[in-house]
Formats: structure tokens, C-alpha cells, sequence
């Protein structure tokens, strides 16, 4: 079949629309358009690929919260706080024995020698008891080093290498926040490079199963190629500017190819249904693009709006993961509905496939069937639609016992822990938790700025009031250490690193886990005891409260901003009220169903046999269901305005909401689900790392897509929609003109997948 579109005189295409003239623009000159995407992406992969070595391991906590003030004070006025390197170093018998304690003192003074290094504490010569272990075998040697996090972390690896060697008789292997970080970084990268390794090849295998055709399967998988090269250049330029996550690399990957595979496979198959339906190529690509496009376009802009709620929160590990999201939706949505077209004009007929889509799907001319199709999605839309009110009572019960171990969720931070359980970091971490005693693991920091020997409140009484706080074993100070309310040592030579010309620091020996309740109860009294002057309260407890209150008080936000901007796309493109609220609800049920089960599995322990090994912590991060929500109240808009779209065609035909939903499921069924099957392999790929914040985000997302296209699309929307018939449509007076003035006309939106 030849000729213009000016040729046919068929309602399904529209005259000199902005699409029309898109097409002919990218068809006049397609060769160099992709001659020039051809460079642009070869440009970009290789900016891209100095991502790597410019990532942060951190970003959990507010940069201006009292916690991080506390220890920002503390290194640089005092010299004191977290080490950012801890050695752990092991004699043959007691690191006492004269050979050992040798080997200790030179090992000691060619660190103190090191120009990186700003403070040391040693074991050695003093013996301090708080730095050797309850056997005596093991000995400290903890190190503050100069520079920003990225600079301590290349120290601490480049230290950590050169006492690997050299020590006999003792030997030393590192724990402490710059060496997680970098094994952090490091584990990220080879767990990014296996999850690729696993998704693609199956991915691959799925897509030219579901088109029988390799050349199709290939376009799929160069829109998200495409949208995740870029997203990674545009994270090496933000490097410049603020701190990137190492996570954010995994997301992009993730949910890059899982989200642009989405969208290839909704413009693909609908060209094909259109070449199969008798249109020449040009024309099939411009219905695609009017119609599968135009909803490709609402689906990323959800998406990336959904994303961009994470802005909210000071918190750069989760800004840094809206920058990836925002930006990897916003490419895969423009590369699917401006490269692939060229690409499908270039390609021509070849991506007609064994695999053409059903007679149904291709119905007539205009892709619309009869509504009479005998599918298995129509059948079970027509079955739970017979008895819609049984399903909604089935169905809702499962999500709400899937929900329910949520109520009892305990929020903390990541640590060591989650680096696994074969981690030499963790492993070192481990040993000082349980071989050392308290003072050296258990601590809160206390900052007085500005409190000198002179102000008129005396800061041994503020220790002297600390001390009887619930938790609080010893306080040491520049006057001494106090426990119980009463001095039980007078100050010690070592006691002068608690005063300075900035002020005072108090160091609180707790009983408190740091991410315990009791720790969290601990920071709140200790903020409560009255200071001589206004005190800021750090450590690893403190960083949890701070970190629980900035994302509390932006939730709702967050939220609002997220259900904002559903319900008015949604609306834009339904012109309906009550299907945007219907989505909201939906995806809120079926996303506290998954926070219910990763309580169940990644904090209460359970079915690590099937998720794969991890450390138990009895806590779960506070930033993952935050993540999650944001990613996955955008991404199960794809499934729903896909489905929509169907339903909305036939129900302008036939005026009937039953068949229009039966219509719909099976128009799309197919579809949908197998696209929820790549997204799930993308993000079930990401849990195989033995990281386990990504183990958790993997896991989570995954069954939050399964969920999604099974329980959800194919039995309680139908069921709902079943129950509220013409009330689907409903729209109050003022609403129609917006929707009339702004949203998406009736015969712009005709077939839209």
C-alpha cells in the first residue's frame, strides 16, 4: 500500500496534526537523525563512564540537622567524632607480648607519620583499655582523615592496602565508614555489572518471543540502552555540583531499560497492528505515534513528576535518586516516541514478525474490534465482572494480610551490615561489636559551642545532669567523667581533647543500640536536659532521629505532590473523577501490601532462602518505602493509563462500560503483562546484589509490578469499574471545561495503545 495520508479518507488518522508533521519531519530526514543519535549516544556513554569514580556511599542524613552539625564541629574544631578508619589489629597471642606490642608502636607511628592523616588513637604506647579487646588479642587503631568524603575514602582504601603487608607479627584489616563506603562503591558496581548480565539476555529472549522477530526485540532494547546512557552523563555532571549516590547507578539501569523497554514494546506492537491492519509504513508509524505515543508521553510525565517528589527531602541520597529517575524516564519516554519512530521508518516491514497480533487486536482499519473477543483476559474480565462485589471481597483481605505486618515496622539507617554477611568490613565491625567493650561502640557526642572556662554555667554540672539520663553509663568531659550524678574520676591527660577555643564536647557511653528505640529515646532526653549553652547532640542514634523527623515532616508532601499530580493527569486524560481516585487508592492498597512484605522478609528475617542471604537487623531503612512509593505510584500509571485507554475507546463506541472493559483487558492484557514481566526481571535482577538496601528496592519493586498486573489490573479494576458504571465517566460542570480547555480531545486520544 502507496500514497499520502492525504490519500485516506479514514477517520483514524488526522489530518495536519503537530504528529503528522513530526513524522514527516523525522521521515525527510531519518538518515541523519539517526546518524546523529548514532554519535550523540557514543558522545554520552563515554562522558557517562566517568561516573563511576565520583559516587558517594552517603547522603542519609540532612546536612544542616543538629546530628551533622555536631560532628562536623567535632572534626573540625576538635578533632574528635566517628573515625573514618578503624584498624583492627591481631597478634598471635597478646598484643601485650613485647614482639607484638613493637610491631604495634611502629605500626602506629608511620600512620601518626602520614601526612593524610589528621588524628590517631592507638592502643599503643598508652594502652587505653577502651582500645584493646576482652581477650587481649586484638587492638585498635583508629584514624581521622584529612579531606571530603571522596578524598577519605581514597585514603582509607590506599591505608588499607599498604597494612595488609608489612606488620608481622600482626596483621590488620580495616573497618570504619571510609572503607565501607568504598566497599560499598565497589559491590555496586559489580553487582550492577551481574544484574546486566542476567536481565538482558532475558529480556532479550522475552521480547522476541512476545514479537518473533529479532529485529523488534533489538529496537525495544536500544530505547533503553539509549535513555540510560544518557541519564548516566547527565549524573557525571552533577558530580560537579552536588553529591550522586552509588545507588543511583543501579536505579538508572533498573529502571531504565525496564521503563523504555515498556515503552517500545506499547509503540511497536501498536505499528505492528497497524501494518497488519493494511496501512503503509509512514502511515502506521503516525497512528503510533498519535496514539501509543500520546500515551507514552502521560506515562513518563508521571513518572518523572513522581520522581521529582523526592526534591523534597534534604537528603542527597534520595535527591540524587529523583535526578536519575526524573531524568531516565524523561529520555526513555523521548526516545520512544522520537528516535524509534525513525527507526521503524528505516526498518520498514521487517518488524512484522511470526508473532502478529491477535485478529482482535488488530480489529478493522482502526484497530478497534467488535468487543467480542474470547481471550483469556476477556474471559476473566467477563467472569469477575458477573460477580464483581465477591472479587473486591476475595482480592482486598489477601493485600490487607500481605499489609498487615507493616504495623509493626521499626525504622534505621544502613550500616556495615549492609555490605553482607562475607564483607571484611562487616566482618571487622562485627568483632568490635561483640570484643570490645561499650566506650569504644556505643557513644553520643555532645557539642557546646562557644562554652569556654569562663561562662557563668558550669559545664560539670550540665555533665553531672547527663549522667543521670536512662541509658547513659559515664560522660567524659574536660573536668572529668561522671556517672550517676557523681565524679568518678578526676580529668585525665588525654582530657584536654574536650576543650578548645570553639567550646566544649561532652562523649556519652550508652547501653543503647544506635538504632534502637531506646537510642532514639536516649537523643530525645539528652536535647531535653537544660545546657549552658545551646547543645547539638551527634552520633549514629542522633543521625536516626534527625533522619525520621526531615523525612516526616516532607512526607506529606511528598505525597500530596505525588497524588497531585496523578489524579491530574489522570483526569487530563479520562476526563473522569472518579478513576483518578480509584488509581490513588488502588496503588496505596497494593503498595502497603508490599511494604508488608518486606517488614515480613528483610526485617522480621523470613524466606531469605528464596530473596537470597542477607544480615538481619530487626530495622528497616527509613529512605526505602520513601523510594519505593515515589517510584512505584509512577511506574503502575504506565499499566493503568495503558489499560484506560482501551476501555475509553470502545466505551465512545459502544457506550457500554461492561464490554468496554472486557474490550480493554484483552486488547491489552497481553500487553501490559508482558511488560510488567521485563520491568519485574529489571528489578528482580537489582535484588540479586548482596547489597541489601538494592536486595530490598529490587524485591520490593518487583512484587509491587506483579501485584500491579495481576491482583490489581485484571481483577479489581474490572471489579470496581463493574460496580460503578456510569459513574466512571462522572465529571462535575466546571471540571468538563478544564478538561475540554486542557486535557486529551476524544478524537485526539481514539486507540491509544
Amino acid at each position: 500500500m502507496t500514497g499520502t495520508l492525504d490519500d485516506v479518507a479514514d477517520p483514524g488518522v488526522l489530518p495536519a496534526t503537530r504528529p503528522e508533521r513530526l513524522v514527516g519531519l523525522l521521515e525527510r530526514w531519518r538518515y541523519a537523525f539517526l546518524a546523529l543519535t548514532v554519535l550523540v549516544t557514543i558522545g554520552l556513554g563515554a562522558v557517562g563512564l566517568g561516573v563511576f569514580g565520583k559516587l558517594s556511599g552517603g547522603g542519609w542524613t540532612p546536612a544542616d540537622s543538629e546530628s551533622a552539625r555536631a560532628d562536623a564541629m567535632l572534626r573540625e574544631h576538635f578533632r574528635s567524632g566517628s573515625p573514618d578508619l578503624v584498624l583492627l589489629v591481631d597478634a598471635p597471642g597478646s598484643v601485650d607480648e613485647p614482639r607484638a606490642a613493637a610491631a604495634g608502636r611502629r605500626l602506629t607511628e608511620r600512620l601518626r607519620a602520614d601526612p593524610r592523616v589528621q588524628h590517631l588513637d592507638s592502643y599503643w604506647p598508652q594502652g587505653d583499655p577502651a582500645l584493646v579487646s576482652r581477650d587481649r588479642g586484638t587492638a585498635l587503631i583508629s584514624l581521622r582523615l584529612l579531606g571530603g568524603e571522596r578524598e577519605a575514602t581514597g585514603t582509607a582504601e590506599d591505608i588499607r592496602r599498604e597494612t595488609a603487608t608489612g606488620t608481622a607479627p600482626l596483621t590488620a584489616t580495616a573497618a570504619g565508614r571510609a572503607v565501607a563506603k568504598r566497599d560499598l562503591e565497589k559491590q555496586s558496581q559489580h553487582d550492577l555489572v551481574r544484574a546486566e548480565l542476567i536481565a538482558a539476555p532475558l529480556v532479550l529472549l522475552i521480547l522476541v518471543w512476545i514479537f518473533g522477530n529479532v529485529l523488534s526485540a533489538l529496537l525495544a532494547l536500544s530505547v533503553g540502552g539509549i535513555a540510560v546512557v544518557g541519564t548516566l552523563a547527565l549524573l557525571h555532571a552533577l558530580t560537579e555540583f552536588t553529591q550522586v549516590s552509588v545507588f543511583a547507578v543501579n536505579l538508572t539501569t533498573a529502571l531504565g531499560f525496564g521503563l523504555a523497554i515498556d515503552y517500545g514494546l506499547f509503540i511497536i506492537t501498536r505499528h505492528r497492528e497497524e501494518l497488519a491492519a493494511g496501512r503503509d509504513v509512514r502511515q502506521a508509524v503516525l497512528v503510533s505515534v498519535r496514539t501509543a505515543g500520546r500515551t507514552v508521553f502521560f506515562s513518563a510525565l508521571t513518572v518523572t513528576l513522581s520522581m521529582a517528589a523526592l526534591l523534597v527531602f534534604p537528603l542527597y541520597f534520595l535527591r540524587s535518586l529523583a535526578y536519575a529517575g526524573m531524568s531516565v524516564a524523561a529520555l526513555a519516554g523521548l526516545t520512544a516516541v522520537l528516535v524509534l519512530p525513525v527507526c521503524l521508518l528505516v526498518a520498514g516491514k521487517r518488524v512484522e514478525g511470526r508473532r502478529g497480533p491477535s485478529p482482535s487486536a488488530a480489529g478493522g482499519p482502526n484497530g478497534v474490534g467488535d468487543g467480542s473477543g474470547g481471550g483469556l483476559f476477556y474471559r476473566t474480565a467477563r467472569m469477575v465482572m458477573r460477580r464483581p462485589v465477591i472479587t473486591v471481597v476475595l482480592v482486598v483481605p489477601v493485600l490487607l494480610c500481605l499489609a498487615s505486618p507493616f504495623q509493626r515496622v521499626e525504622f534505621g539507617l544502613s550500616d556495615d551490615r549492609a555490605l553482607g554477611v562475607s564483607s571484611p568490613v562487616h566482618r571487622a565491625t562485627d568483632v568490635m561489636r561483640d570484643d570490645f567493650d561499650l566506650r569504644s561502640t556505643a557513644m553520643a557526642n555532645i557539642v557546646l559551642p562557644g562554652l569556654t572556662s569562663t561562662s557563668s554555667r558550669s559545664p560539670a554540672e550540665y555533665a553531672r545532669q547527663v549522667s543521670l539520663t536512662a541509658h547513659v553509663l559515664r560522660v567524659d568531659t574536660a573536668t572529668g567523667s561522671y556517672a550517676g550524678g557523681e565524679r568518678q574520676a578526676p580529668p585525665a591527660p588525654s582530657s584536654a581533647r574536650f576543650s578548645g577555643p570553639s567550646g566544649r564536647w561532652l562523649s556519652v557511653v550508652t547501653d543503647a543500640e544506635p538504632y534502637s528505640v531506646e537510642g532514639g529515646e536516649l537523643v530525645r532526653a539528652l536535647r531535653a536536659v537544660p545546657a549552658p549553652v545551646p547543645a547539638l547532640v551527634g552520633g549514629d542514634a542522633a543521625s536516626l532521629v534527625d533522619t525520621k523527623a526531615a523525612v516526616g515532616e516532607r512526607l506529606g508532601p511528598a505525597a500530596a505532590i505525588i497524588v497531585l499530580v496523578i489524579f491530574t493527569l489522570l483526569f487530563l486524560f479520562t476526563g473522569s473523577v472518579l478513576v483518578p481516585v480509584k488509581a490513588v487508592l488502588l496503588n496505596l492498597l497494593s503498595l502497603t501490601a508490599t511494604f508488608g512484605a518486606i517488614v515480613h522478609v528483610f526485617q522480621d528475617g523470613h524466606l531469605r532462602w528464596l530473596v537470597g542471604d542477607f544480615l538481619v537487623t530487626g530495622t528497616t531503612d527509613t529512605l526505602l518505602p520513601v523510594l519505593m512509593f515515589c517510584i512505584t505510584f509512577g511506574v503502575s500509571m504506565d499499566y493503568e493509563m495503558f489499560l484506560l485507554s482501551r476501555i475509553m475507546e470502545e466505551h465512545r463506541r459502544t457506550g457500554d462500560t461492561t464490554s468496554a472493559v472486557a474490550f480493554g483487558l484483552e486488547q491489552t492484557g497481553r500487553l501490559f503483562t508482558a511488560a510488567a514481566l521485563v520491568l519485574a526481571i529489571a528489578m528482580a535482577a537489582m535484588a540479586t546484589s548482596h547489597l541489601t538496601p538494592l536486595k530490598l528496592l529490587g524485591v520490593g519493586l518487583t512484587l509491587a509490578v506483579v501485584l500491579d498486573a495481576t491482583l490489581v489490573r485484571m481483577l479489581l479494576v474490572p471489579a470496581i469499574m463493574k460496580m460503578a458504571g456510569r459513574a466512571n465517566w462522572w465529571c462535575p460542570r466546571p471540571l468538563r471545561y478544564v478538561h475540554a480547555r486542557f486535557g486529551v480531545s476524544e478524537t485526539e486520544s481514539r486507540a491509544v495503545v
